[in-house]
């Protein structure tokens, strides 16, 4: 999900955030993704536009972001920690075990399906996360499932 630049730029200033040069470029690559990066990726990333970024400099500024309810993180599987903005609609995810690839959806079956199995065990649902690990179907043909896409 994209990060809209003047959002985390203010809830970053609003959550008492010194946002330094290099602290700005990783926000500037945070805001660009599409997918759900993970910290070498973003250094990868951040280090074009400033060279000077230190791989640290990235992990620091990642849990400063998580700590303060700006970031989610994820762990897929037993793949490294990636992250998306903490405040996008709610979605869950297929995460491809052959490739990786992380796309995001949307039911609202499985939504009112949730609900209904927790109101039958007598629950209330106050959070919840679904990962649904895939492979591309036998026939090879890999149909995008409705809704956003992250690479």
């Amino acid at each position: 999900m994209q990060i809209d630049p003047i959002d985390i730029v203010k809830i970053c200033k609003e959550c008492g955030l010194r946002l330094t040069g290099q602290r700005r470029a990783i926000v500037e690559v945070l805001q660009q993704a599409r997918d759900h990066p993970d910290a070498l990726e973003l250094h990868r990333r951040a280090t074009k536009v400033d060279p000077r970024i230190a791989l640290s400099t990235v992990y620091r500024t990642l849990s400063l972001l998580e700590e303060k309810g700006i970031l989610e993180r994820h762990i897929f599987g037993s793949g490294p920690a990636r992250f998306e903005r903490a405040d996008a609609e709610h979605h869950d995810h297929f995460i491809d075990v052959e490739s990786g690839r992380v796309v995001e959806f949307r039911s609202d079956k499985i939504e009112q399906l949730q609900q209904q199995v927790a109101q039958e065990h007598g629950f209330e649902i106050i959070s919840h996360r679904l990962e649904i690990y895939v492979k591309p179907a036998k026939s090879g043909k890999r149909e995008a499932p409705r809704g956003k896409r992250a690479k």
